[in-house]
């Protein structure tokens, strides 16, 4: 089937940069035919089926979330100001209480609130990953998708540690070779496992072509433990030949510039976590440095935990915010940079070349944000009226692989109260469990 959706201000988010002022593009299938400008009006000579009026929307490609852990959304609100609750009650409740329901329900909620919020691509690592996938699937989404590795048992893994390697290895073999399912390799952290566990991980990806992500230079303990060994994270990965092109690690807020160099030179990319960690007073990466240096990055919300909203206008908005506060800086990282990094800069970081941006033969992802609300008004720059002003409850219409999934701001193949009201009944063994925490969360 073909589509032309014409009359809007379009941000190809190619590598020129290049923007359409009253322009058109046409899609056949899955993939993008040709695009161009006819000052708002249908173009001559170019026919479909459909034909879609953006009404002077700003269209981009769909935005690429790099970290995610999607179907955390029952813990969302849940000890937003404890102190280390990864340790004090999320790894304790996870463990007694996540099960393949909660994480299938918990995925399809998450994905339809990134879909409304104009992602068509995540890259998401938790426990009984099939489920994500299954939701993946039925909702029209693209998902890099990882099991957990970690040095300890697991709600899916009660009986050992590392269970994850099994169910991962498996999953690779499931979902080799599918176009929206990508299987990858994701270790928790730099010191939830062992070194020897750490590069057998890395080994797997190596073996399957596939990304290797984990938690890396985030917490103060992590930073602690590495400095009495004399190394940082970075360093320590390096030294066990878990740094490599197809290592990406996320948050990256105490990276020094020697990681990053080092980083750069093993062809790393950074998963860049604004929200999360700024809300857990964590710090503020080194992106402007990461960015003179080359290190590619793309930006991420993190879980409905850890950041609470897994929009990636929050993401946009807040990076610029803390980048130009860090650095004392206000022309530091324009809004054109921004969305770069919401999109085709995470289509790089993930090391994909077919999506990220609008060309003839590349994936049919797309959104349009509409600019007819009252904090639309005006939009002189589209770049900076989608960095400060718009937020997810301005995006119109979200296209994934030639399909439309968001029309007139509304999921057109998910039954979003129906699956609010399957996944509360089913929190319901989970609630009880939290009681036990209700002192700390």
């Amino acid at each position: 089937m073909k589509t032309l959706i014409y009359n809007a201000t379009i941000l190809t988010m190619d590598k020129a940069g290049t923007v359409l002022k009253g322009g058109w593009i046409l899609t056949e299938g899955d993939i993008i035919k040709e695009l161009g400008s006819s000052d708002g009006k249908k173009p001559e000579g170019v026919e479909a089926e459909e034909y879609i009026d953006a009404r002077g929307g700003i269209m981009l490609p769909g935005f690429v979330n790099t970290h995610c852990h999607v179907s955390m959304v029952p813990f969302r609100t849940m000890g937003d100001d404890c102190p280390d609750r990864l340790r004090k009650f999320l790894f304790p409740l996870e463990l007694q209480s996540m099960n393949r329901e909660l994480v299938y329900l918990g995925a399809l909620y998450g994905i339809g609130e990134m879909l409304l919020s104009g992602t068509t691509t995540f890259l998401d690592m938790y426990y009984f990953e099939d489920e994500v996938a299954n939701a993946c699937l039925e909702t029209g989404i693209r998902g890099y998708l990882g099991e957990t590795i970690i040095g300890q048992k697991t709600c899916d893994s009660p009986e050992k540690e590392y269970g994850g390697f099994e169910y991962q290895k498996k999953f690779l073999e499931d979902f080799r070779g599918n176009d929206r399912i990508i299987p990858i390799i994701a270790p928790h952290g730099t010191t939830t496992l062992s070194p020897e566990k750490l590069s057998e991980a890395h080994d797997l990806a190596v073996r399957y072509d596939t990304i290797y992500t984990l938690h890396a230079c985030e917490m103060d303990y992590e930073m602690s433990h590495f400095r009495e060994m004399g190394q940082t994270p970075i360093e320590f990965l390096d030294s066990i030949g878990a740094l490599s092109g197809h290592t990406l690690a996320a948050h990256c807020i105490h990276a020094t510039e020697s990681d990053l160099s080092l980083m750069k030179e093993r062809g790393s990319r950074i998963a860049h976590c604004i929200a999360s960690n700024t809300k857990a007073g964590k710090g503020i990466a080194p992106m402007k440095d990461a960015d003179i240096c080359g290190v590619p990055f793309g930006l991420g919300t993190d879980g409905p935990s850890s950041g609470n909203t897994l929009s990636m206008f929050d993401q946009m908005r807040l990076m610029p915010n803390a980048q130009k506060t860090k650095y004392h800086d206000r022309s530091l990282f324009s809004a054109e940079r921004v969305v770069r990094a919401a999109t085709s800069g995470g289509a790089e970081a993930l090391g994909a070349e077919h999506f990220g941006s609008l060309e003839p033969g590349k994936k049919a992802d797309l959104q349009i944000v509409e600019t007819e609300s009252v904090n639309m008004f005006p939009a002189y720059n589209p770049y900076s009226a989608l960095v400060y002003s718009a937020n997810a409850s301005n995006v119109d219409l979200v296209m994934a692989d030639g399909k439309i999934l968001v029309r007139d701001g509304v999921l057109t193949a998910l039954d979003l109260p129906k699956i609010k009201a399957d996944l509360l009944h089913a929190m319901k063994p989970f609630m009880a469990a939290a009681e036990e925490y209700r002192d700390i969360i």
